[in-house]
């Protein structure tokens, strides 16, 4: 499975930005699909799941309500909308598959089978 995430860029803060990732040479819709990320310095944190089906969705405490996950699995993408951005969203952002996610939506980057390369964010102040 290759997953190719786009969509990232620098913005001011309060501004919105929407990730894309689409996948291909696999089964999209049996993965859950997950958006992590990880600033300079620190370690890769959760940022959104859903699930194979998109009936289940969990998003970080740092991010909800400001953060929409969402999927199309005609398409093979799943979609990340930031609105209110703020400067420490600032990070590479990563989209990623779950092959083994029949009975879980995981926020564990370890339960993460395939990864994206990665798209750079940044907000200023």
């Amino acid at each position: 499975v290759q997953l190719q995430a786009s969509g990232g860029g620098l913005v001011q803060a309060g501004d919105s930005l929407r990730l894309s990732c689409v996948a291909s040479g696999g089964t999209f819709s049996s993965y859950a699909m997950g958006w992590f990320r990880q600033a300079p310095g620190k370690e890769r944190e959760f940022v959104a799941v859903i699930s194979r089906s998109g009936g289940s969705i969990y998003y970080a405490a740092s991010v909800k309500g400001r953060v929409t996950i969402s999927r199309d699995n005609a398409g093979n993408t799943v979609d990340l909308q930031m609105n209110s951005l703020k400067p420490e969203d600032t990070a590479v952002y990563y989209c990623a598959a779950d092959a083994d996610s029949r009975w879980r939506t995981s926020q564990m980057d370890r339960d993460y089978d395939y990864w994206g390369q990665g798209t750079q964010v940044t907000v200023s102040s």
